[in-house]
């Protein structure tokens, strides 16, 4: 449990540090796309505990992400 917050700390950090200093920018792309394997894991260990209200919250919030992983590279790049 202390590596999976750790982890999600680390993609908190990457999301938020980047995009607001100007600096090396593709790493909030980065940082997405890590926080998304992170939530699709996440989603898998609640379907095997039978954690119905988990996997709505990770299923809620993994679009997120996905779409901040994928925004730099799309026509509308931030």
């Amino acid at each position: 449990m202390r590596l999976i917050g750790g982890l999600e700390l680390l993609a908190a950090f990457g999301l938020i540090l980047p995009a607001a200093t100007g600096i090396a920018p593709v790493f909030t792309a980065l940082a997405a796309t890590g926080l998304a394997v992170v939530m699709a894991l996440a989603f898998n260990t609640h379907w095997r505990r039978h954690e119905p209200s988990g996997m709505v919250f990770t299923a809620a919030l993994s679009p997120a992400a996905v779409v901040v992983a994928f925004g730099p590279f799309g026509p509308y790049e931030f």
